[in-house]
């Protein structure tokens, strides 16, 4: 099944989705390409390894995001989308440009962080919607015994919509000499992965916390008003310490209680059985009153029958070893702001 929209119909969707915007984070799980980086430890995802990341592998993978992507709402695109686990500029280059994902038009800013294994962080911004300002990478300073881990993103842009300057109504393809561009709202944007709980969670629990002390120290930089999102895997839940520490520092996580929209799935993500969420998407206070609607994307072609435990799964790539080709263990998290 692939969702394919043409250019003409999204730009349609842009000019009537002016006064929204949406943001999805999605952990892709393992979207290698299928070339070694040098200095980095992917040699799992190459073609004569165990796993033979063939590039016919690679090519379906990048697919299945994009089309993973596109069914996360009703006949529009998103306008940010927050990418967890993705190598590096190339798969990146790949899923926007050459992907059937193409024809939505995303451009990307990502980081080029010190992890062992190469995989960052990304953020897709529609650039009739979105006009980066600045952005930086953040790096998280190890501790003793805590591998190197992901850089957090920060980017910092102004929303936009085009303004017949005749009062007429917006043209299907924005032209710049019959419109004003007006820009709305200035957003912080922080795309986080944290450390992983391998090791044991109370073993790992201060690395987490570092890339949230982290997060907060350059947070504290911005102004009172400023309108904050944070988006990302933090492999905790949203009663976990790192997280309760972002809620005493002010963010607040208005995907704690998001379900399936579907009705299937009650969080992001499955392990040995039991539902949990460790993707979270946080807003500042000056975000919050324009809070639409916040869901969990379990459309059912993302999902598998868990004969284990009963019940569904996120259908993945790999079970395993058994190559499967699915899309991530992962769900999608989608957040609706209304202008």
């Amino acid at each position: 099944m692939f969702l394919i929209i043409t250019h003409f119909s999204l730009l349609v969707t842009h000019q009537a989705s002016a006064q929204s915007l949406t943001l999805v984070e999605l952990n892709c799980e393992n979207l290698f390409d299928a070339r070694h980086d040098e200095g980095k430890d992917d040699s799992e995802w190459l073609p004569d390894a165990l796993r033979h990341w063939t590039r016919t592998r690679y090519w379906r993978k990048v697919n299945n995001i994009g089309q993973e992507l596109l069914s996360c709402t009703d006949g529009s695109v998103p306008d940010l989308i927050a990418l967890v686990e993705v190598e590096n500029d190339s798969a990146l280059i790949a899923l926007t440009r050459r992907s059937l994902f193409r024809r939505a038009g995303y451009q990307y800013l990502m980081t080029q962080s010190s992890d062992l294994r190469g995989i960052d962080v990304a953020l897709l911004y529609q650039p009739l919607l979105f006009r980066p300002l600045c952005y930086e990478t953040l790096h998280v300073q190890p501790l003793k015994g805590m591998r190197p881990t992901r850089d957090i993103l920060y980017v910092q842009g102004e929303t936009l919509h085009r303004r017949p300057d005749d009062g007429a109504a917006p043209p299907a393809v924005p032209d710049s000499t019959a419109t004003t561009v007006v820009c709305h709202d200035t957003l912080h944007v922080f795309v986080v992965h944290a450390p992983s709980r391998f090791g044991g969670e109370r073993a790992t629990r201060p690395f987490r916390q570092q890339v949230m002390e982290r997060l907060m120290a350059h947070i504290s930089t911005l102004p009172a008003d400023a309108k904050i999102i944070v988006a990302g895997d933090f492999n905790d839940y949203h009663d976990s310490p790192s997280l309760k520490f972002l809620a005493s520092q002010g963010l607040h996580n208005v995907t704690a209680e998001a379900t399936g929209r579907y009705g299937i799935a009650p969080a992001t993500y499955r392990y040995q059985g039991e539902w949990r969420s460790i993707d979270h998407i946080l807003l500042s206070p000056t975000l919050l009153p324009f809070v639409d609607h916040a869901y969990i994307n379990d459309a059912p072609f993302l999902l598998e029958e868990d004969s284990q435990y009963g019940g569904h799964r996120p259908l993945r790539t790999f079970n395993g070893m058994r190559y499967q080709r699915g899309f991530s263990d992962h769900l999608p998290l989608v957040v609706r702001l209304r202008w």
